[in-house]
């Protein structure tokens, strides 16, 4: 569990925001078969209720892909104040299912052109408060976060096969990435399993020049040779 999950369990445990392991209670769609729903806005922002902070200013990224990166600012909260996480989404008729890199989950419900925050049970918050995230127009959050896959470089480029989602990222130049990946793989050029801290932004392809999301590293980067997702 990391340490966003760990935080924000403690700030929204009086009001039971975040999910679990459920997966007989909603039967999930994958976002390309959810093309009869209504288009959603991408990016979304918020100040959600904090049990002991200001607020916690919350900002959600939907990806085409089917994945979502989430950052929180506690305000007035001791530092670290500032986390992110991030997993694969999925729509039913009327919920956004987010399953985290751990497997928990989270849910929300479209509200007007806006998301609501659901508990974790997936029902409505019966409170006065503030649940709601807006649309916004924001950039992904550059906050890094813990995670694994399998790396490659090869022919000047490198791709990152995150084991949470299954997703595969093209990665940003990295001359400390390139040489730790060389010496954990020896003379094989197979995938080597990563640990890294790192957080995504949106670069352009080299050969199409559309815009897709990159893997950034930015620190505690771990090659363990032989080993795989599943270890």
């Amino acid at each position: 569990m990391n340490k966003l999950l760990l935080s924000a369990v403690a700030a929204f445990s009086l009001f039971a925001l975040f999910g679990c392991h459920n997966r007989a209670e909603v039967q999930t769609l994958q976002p390309t078969q959810a093309a009869e729903l209504k288009p959603m806005q991408q990016s979304y922002k918020g100040l959600l209720p904090c049990a002991d902070c200001e607020g916690i200013e919350t900002s959600l990224f939907l990806e085409k892909d089917g994945t979502w990166v989430m950052n929180q600012r506690y305000q007035g909260a001791a530092s670290p104040s500032v986390f992110a996480s991030y997993g694969s989404w999925a729509r039913t008729a009327d919920k956004l299912v987010l399953t985290e890199s751990d497997g928990e989950k989270l849910y929300f419900r479209p509200k007007g052109e806006a998301l609501e925050m659901l508990d974790r049970e997936g029902n409505p918050i019966a409170s006065q408060l503030n649940y709601t995230l807006q649309p916004t127009s924001d950039a992904l959050p550059a906050t890094p976060m813990a995670m694994k896959g399998m790396y490659k470089y090869m022919a000047d480029a490198a791709i990152f096969q995150d084991c949470a989602t299954g997703r595969t990222f093209a990665v940003t130049s990295n001359a400390a990435l390139e040489r730790g990946y060389a010496a954990a793989r020896g003379k094989d050029m197979q995938p080597v399993l990563l640990k890294i801290e790192a957080h995504f932004t949106l670069e352009a392809n080299p050969d199409s020049g559309e815009l897709q999301k990159t893997l950034v590293a930015d620190k505690s980067a771990k090659f363990e040779a032989g080993k795989d997702c599943s270890n």
